[in-house]
């Protein structure tokens, strides 16, 4: 009887086998982290359960009662407080403080500090005050009167809330004097973006931007309007939303179609709940997405809910800088089928199951690729049961990622030439695991299991990135645009209507569009509404890609810094990571 093949075979290539040992290494601590977070908990469930004794059989005077009355501190155990510090670990990561276990950081590449008391900017604006010296030290007891030689200025910042102005606007009036039948004459007046020309754009940009790019639900935008001294009505704001939805809409499709050209395009969806309309629409014979809207919405009223968990898509190009968003009242393969429709390229995406459908029936047009990063979280998650076995996977995923690292500031034709020489053999590596015994080995139920069935059942779409330079190997930086709709969600907490949702998905694209492209948001809607209400079609110049290129003052340049920053950062630490395999 032959041995059976051991769980880890040691490769022949040194940077593999480095690799191998990197990860098998980290695999021990986590194991001994494990055996003592364990014996920590078996202690804690033996004080437990010895504490609880004492409650049941003690004197009933001795025994503590619980108060449902009495308030509880919160020691950090709630959702919320793991959300502040999730985000204080990853700004202490971005601020340099954090540096990756077992690599030793140079002095010189370190981030410099900003110096405090640097200068204001020049642009805004400045007055002097003049302190008076008192009179009493103007003159000197032994040589009389003091001479002013000059001055210490001292800049301090002064934050004064928004101003809020009136512009009257006044049309002049002619007539023939004595002639009534000529009538009166007086200059053309511009369409406003509400009846009577009440409210200018910068408005509308303010309620736009406050609610989507900075969360702001229109109750509180309320209060922010009250204190620069005016008081709208919810309904007033709610309108400006609606009329700016209106406008916006050609744009918009434009934005869709141009995503749509791009040969790469990533996706991925978040639930939203939307409440349940009290009228629900009639279905369309000719519209299968008002016979789905139908269908969900009869169903929820059937079984007397009072919402349904509807979603919203992103998609978005990889060559075109935007991100469209669609709204979809449930998680049915008939919103993303409908959006690509007319789509010829590569989509990448989850192992979601509507998408290999779309894939299929595309007949070849649509390439469906799998995110990496779905495949390693998986057998990550699975490790501590399968502790050396899974360390080989992860060790070659992680191969896979330093090439990427090294092929994101190459051009996609460099990109693609690395892929080959250096990601195809470890590819072809990983497989022949996959076939061995090592793997067949691993119960098909587990965890684990299911880790290496989703590397197998998605074999090929995970490779589709080694054909094309401009396909990313995962989809993190889709998946990175649902913290947008998350962050929304958790303030305006759910979707009124199917137009609000619709509303909100042009709005998000507008808005995650121009973050992307590092714009002022509020500056980019104001021009693009006053354009749009000029009769303007040309909607190229609107797209946030190539209007920046005519407003360079609206460019947040520090954003495009802080992200290269911080890649600079990451690529160093990877760098030494390898040096010192």
């Amino acid at each position: 009887m032959s041995n059976p093949e051991p769980a880890v075979t040691i490769p022949d290539d040194l940077e593999a086998c480095q690799a191998l040992l990197e990860q098998l290494a980290g695999t021990i601590d986590d194991q001994a982290a494990t055996i003592d977070e364990l014996n920590r908990q078996k202690n804690e469930l033996k004080l437990a359960y010895k504490e609880l004794l004492q409650q049941a059989f003690r004197r009933r005077s001795e025994r503590y009662i619980d108060d449902p009355d009495q308030m509880k501190l919160d020691f950090g155990s709630s959702d919320d407080a793991a959300d502040a510090a999730e985000g204080l670990s990853q700004a202490l990561e971005e601020a340099g403080a954090v540096e990756e276990p077992g690599v030793v950081v140079n002095e010189h590449v370190r981030r410099p500090r900003k110096p405090r008391n640097g200068p204001f900017p020049e642009h805004i604006e400045r007055y002097e005050v003049e302190v008076e010296l008192p009179e009493a030290m103007k003159d000197c007891l032994e040589h009389g009167r003091r001479k002013l030689i000059g001055y210490d200025c001292v800049e301090t910042l002064e934050f004064k809330r928004p101003e809020l102005r009136v512009r009257v606007t006044k049309y002049p009036k002619y007539i023939c004097e004595g002639s009534p039948e000529c009538g009166v004459a007086s200059p053309e007046r511009p369409v406003g973006l509400v009846e009577g020309n009440r409210y200018d754009t910068s408005v509308a940009a303010e309620v736009i931007t406050g609610k989507y790019g900075y969360h702001l639900p229109i109750y509180r935008q309320q209060d922010y309007f009250a204190g620069s001294g005016w008081l709208p009505s919810r309904s007033t704001l709610l309108n400006l939303l609606v009329a700016s939805a209106g406008l916006i809409r050609p744009l918009i499709e434009y934005f869709k179609q141009s995503v749509l050209d791009d040969s790469v395009i990533g996706t991925d969806d978040t639930p939203v709940t939307l409440l349940l309309p009290k009228d629900i629409p009639k279905p369309d014979a000719n519209d299968p997405k008002s016979q789905r809207i139908y269908e969900v919405l009869a169903r929820a009223a059937a079984n007397g809910k009072p919402s349904v968990s509807a979603r919203m898509w992103a998609y978005r190009g990889v060559s075109v800088p935007l991100n469209v968003f669609d709204f979809t009242v449930s998680w049915h393969r008939d919103g993303p089928d409908a959006f690509l429709e007319n789509f010829c390229g590569k989509l990448m995406a989850d192992s979601y199951s509507g998408y290999q459908a779309i894939a299929l029936r595309s007949k070849g047009s649509i390439q469906r690729g799998a995110c990496l990063a779905h495949a390693r979280r998986k057998v990550f998650d699975a490790r501590e049961v399968y502790p050396l076995e899974s360390s080989v996977v992860l060790a070659k995923i992680q191969q896979l990622y330093d090439i990427e690292d090294r092929a994101k500031p190459l051009s996609a034709d460099e990109r693609l030439a690395l892929r080959q020489a250096e990601a195809v053999p470890i590819w072809t590596s990983l497989g022949e695991w996959l076939a061995s015994d090592a793997a067949a080995r691993v119960l098909p139920k587990g965890k684990f299991g299911e880790a290496l069935g989703y590397l197998r059942n998605h074999w090929e779409p995970l490779q589709l990135y080694l054909s094309d330079g401009l396909m990313p190997i995962d989809n993190n930086d889709v998946e990175q645009l649902m913290k947008q709709i998350a962050l929304g969600r958790k303030n305006w907490l759910f979707i009124g209507s199917l137009a609000a949702g619709e509303r909100a998905a042009d709005f998000i694209t507008l808005v995650s569009s121009a973050v992307r492209n590092d714009l002022d948001v509020w500056a980019y809607v104001k021009d693009m509404l006053d354009q749009l209400l000029s009769d303007s079609t040309d909607y190229h110049s609107l797209r946030p890609d190539i209007w920046r290129q005519t407003h360079p003052d609206s460019i947040r340049t520090y954003r495009s810094k802080e992200r290269r920053d911080r890649a600079d950062r990451k690529r160093r630490r990877r760098a030494q990571r390898r040096a010192t395999r």
